[in-house]
């Protein structure tokens, strides 16, 4: 770590603690050519991957666009804001996970159907129907028999 005072290259930290509920190391330095001390906080840093649309277009992930979209599943469902957070952040670290610094949208709504079916099939159901296209009451009927022969039930 440079000095910020003589900018000297070497520093040798003095004192080491977490602070921010675990998620950052405070540490004290100390410039070994100039003596002077400093402060300097280290987080992890995790991107998140941009999203190829399917027309191709890139952006970047968007929580809220993936929280708006499990909400619009579960309206009116008996699931708790703490299991659809729980999703929502296990969604975020599969895709951190991946490593990839680009990543399907088809990935992310596969992973949001997974989601889905552990906290509440009617919510799989209409999720599926928007994300899969449904066009009739057969595909409807189809997902519900798919769903219902899977031996994780």
């Amino acid at each position: 770590m440079h000095c910020p005072f003589c900018s000297a290259d070497d520093t040798k930290v003095i004192d080491s603690r977490l602070v921010a509920g675990g998620d950052q190391v405070r540490r004290r330095r100390e410039c070994l050519s100039c003596h002077e001390r400093f402060t300097t906080y280290e987080t992890a840093e995790l991107l998140l991957p941009k999203v190829i649309k399917q027309n191709g277009t890139r952006e970047p992930f968007d929580e809220a666009k993936l929280r708006a979209g499990i909400l619009r599943a579960l309206e009116k469902r008996p699931v708790s804001v703490e299991d659809i957070e729980s999703s929502v952040n296990h969604i975020k670290h599969s895709l951190q996970a991946t490593g990839e610094r680009e990543v399907p949208a088809l990935l992310i709504g596969e992973k949001v159907m997974e989601q889905l079916r552990a906290l509440d099939e009617v919510a799989y159901v209409r999720f599926a129907s928007v994300y899969r296209r449904f066009k009739d009451l057969t595909e409807f009927r189809a997902e519900i028999d798919r769903l219902e022969n899977q031996p994780d039930r």
